[in-house]
């Protein structure tokens, strides 16, 4: 409150002591004092002591007070940014985007593939979700293949973390098996990988969630969870060392055959609308693709909300023998089904994608394997 009392004494000593020397009128002393305090200079030539003295104590005010001003504001603008770049701040502005949740040695390669084998995903639609170290994850986000990579520091199986992540308005997850906790068992981090899994789908059901697992006796959780897809990578290595024993070459035929781009090895892909309720066979007659279609992948994207939807459906139904027949029809159907070389008079039917296999000629066109 004392301020304004302070600057009019400033003004009105100023012009009582330049009257007749460099001010004229009160108008004078007011304008001095609006170009010392703003400005910073002087546009009247004080030549008093007493009007010398206060045109200091305003010019000095004046540097102060706008230094510490634009200090603050600098301040905020580079905590904000500090935040970002730490992981800290909640994430605005995305939608229908990839959160990879868990962190492990060898991360930049997977962001890599992930980029090969999804051209329509752009770094800035990838938000990462862990609690390894930042400059760990600081060194991959500032290599220009993954310039505008998102960042969310915390543990991906809390509630808190995952809402700043904006993970209601995401389309897909991935969850692999955790590392950035050296001391951590594979019990501890299967546990992590359930509880975030179940974790999402209650924040958003829509969610298509796939997540890595180190021992297979948690699947059976995560189906619970309708976590939409399950990879036992120490199930796959296993068989891997397995086959590659037999001398037979299935090692370097798996590896082709998973591929590392969106263009070759095993591809899946959308149907026709126009092909939904007609036969394997006829699909199969219309592909002039150079992929050998091998089968069909049924009840893709997201299941279980469908499946839910559906129970809730029947269990409308007034006839309650079909009401039985639906939940048991529903409740046998499987996520994500492989069905490899189906008879050609199967039925096609909704929610079913063709499975493909493509490879690519040493310069780089598709051709079949």
């Amino acid at each position: 409150m004392l301020i304004p009392f302070i600057v009019a004494f400033l003004i009105i000593t100023t012009y009582k002591a330049e009257l007749g020397l460099s001010m004229s009128k009160p108008s004078d002393g007011v304008w001095h004092f609006i170009v010392a305090f703003v400005a910073g200079y002087f546009d009247f030539v004080v030549e008093s002591h007493v009007g010398r003295i206060c045109s200091l104590i305003m010019l000095l005010s004046g540097i102060l007070i706008f230094s510490t001003i634009t200090g603050k504001i600098a301040s905020i603008f580079m905590n904000r940014q500090l935040k970002k770049d730490r992981g800290l701040a909640k994430l605005k502005d995305l939608n229908k985007h990839f959160i990879l949740c868990g962190y492990k040695s060898g991360l930049e390669r997977i962001l890599d593939t992930l980029l090969n084998s999804n051209p329509d995903l752009y770094p800035d639609m990838i938000v990462l979700v862990n609690d390894a170290d930042p400059d760990l994850i600081a060194q991959i986000r500032n290599k220009s293949r993954f310039k505008g990579l998102n960042y969310v520091s915390g543990d991906f199986s809390d509630e808190e973390t995952l809402k700043r992540a904006q993970i209601k308005n995401a389309e897909r997850a991935l969850i692999i098996s955790d590392q950035a906790h050296k001391n951590d068992t594979n019990l501890e981090v299967d546990s992590r990988t359930v509880l975030s899994a179940i974790t999402m789908k209650n924040l958003n059901p829509k969610l298509y969630v796939a997540a890595e697992l180190y021992d297979a006796k948690f699947a059976n959780h995560l189906k619970m969870a309708h976590c939409d897809e399950i990879i036992l990578t120490s199930d796959y290595e296993y068989s891997l060392l397995a086959t590659a024993s037999s001398g037979m070459g299935y090692s370097n035929v798996i590896s082709a055959l998973i591929g590392d781009d969106a263009y070759s090895g095993i591809l899946i892909e959308n149907i026709k609308p126009s092909f939904i309720g007609k036969s394997y066979g006829e699909y199969k007659a219309s592909i002039k693709t150079n992929g050998i279609l091998i089968g069909l992948l049924l009840n893709t994207g997201n299941f279980y909300q469908r499946r839910k939807d559906a129970l809730r459906q029947a269990q409308k139904d007034p006839d309650m023998k079909k009401v039985v027949d639906n939940l048991k029809k529903v409740k046998e159907l499987k996520s994500n089904e492989p069905f490899l070389a189906p008879p050609d008079d199967y039925i096609i039917g909704n929610n079913t994608k063709a499975i493909f296999v493509k490879g690519k000629t040493q310069n780089g066109e598709e051709k079949s394997k």
